[in-house]
């Protein structure tokens, strides 16, 4: 028996109308849909118009004991099509130990791609980025927060960092501190949504300028 196809798919970042034709296709044609959560993936189908189907939850609680699941129903023959809650899934996302597991096993794993709101982020900067370092999520505690901003710091290119909404203001100030005042910095904030809002500036003037305003976002800081 063939084995099925692992589909890896991207889907929007906030605005629906975002997703590609081949993502529709694709979701369409999976025998399931691997997602982190399936109120969020029911969403997404309705929103698309795409009859129901099996919704399948992988997320960073249950990674370990689904993946042996997962990696069965492909290995059975079924295809999956694996979804974040937005934009490009297992970066910074879940789904990482079943893609490895899917190689090694020789089910064929196939992109979709599509939008991100990092590539989102890094097109709308007003200076250069030939070089830049991806940090992702950094971590929760103030002590240990700002000893990876001031390792950052001594790399000397432009650092993406993402957080969650309600530690934004926080990680502003820490920038202040580790980078300066007059560190410039783009904060694309709730991207492709009607409150989209992308700030440019030194750190210090963007934080004035933002009041304390929360939501989804990916932060820039240019060297």
């Amino acid at each position: 028996m063939d084995f099925g196809i692992l589909y890896i798919v991207a889907t929007p970042i906030g605005n629906y109308r975002d997703i590609t034709l081949r993502a529709v296709d694709i979701l369409r044609e999976a025998d399931a849909v691997v997602c982190e959560e399936r109120r969020q993936g029911s969403t997404l189908l309705k929103k698309l118009d795409i009859p129901r189907k099996e919704l399948l939850e992988l997320n960073e609680h249950n990674e370990a004991e689904q993946t042996p699941l997962l990696l069965s129903k492909l290995q059975s023959g079924l295809s999956l099509a694996l979804i974040s809650d937005c934009g490009t899934p297992a970066f910074a996302d879940p789904g990482t130990m079943l893609i490895s597991q899917a190689l090694e096993s020789g089910i064929r794993v196939v992109p979709i791609p599509g939008p991100s709101s990092l590539m989102a982020a890094l097109s709308i900067s007003p200076l250069p980025l030939t070089d830049f370092i991806f940090a992702g999520f950094i971590p929760r505690k103030d002590k240990e927060r700002r000893s990876k901003l001031q390792y950052l710091r001594t790399l000397k290119v432009p650092v993406v960092l993402m957080d969650t909404p309600y530690r934004l203001q926080r990680l502003l100030e820490d920038v202040k501190v580790v980078f300066g005042k007059q560190c410039r910095i783009t904060l694309a904030l709730n991207l492709t949504i009607s409150d989209e809002r992308i700030y440019h500036g030194s750190v210090h003037e963007v934080i004035q300028r933002m009041k304390q305003r929360k939501g989804e976002f990916v932060l820039i800081v240019h060297r």
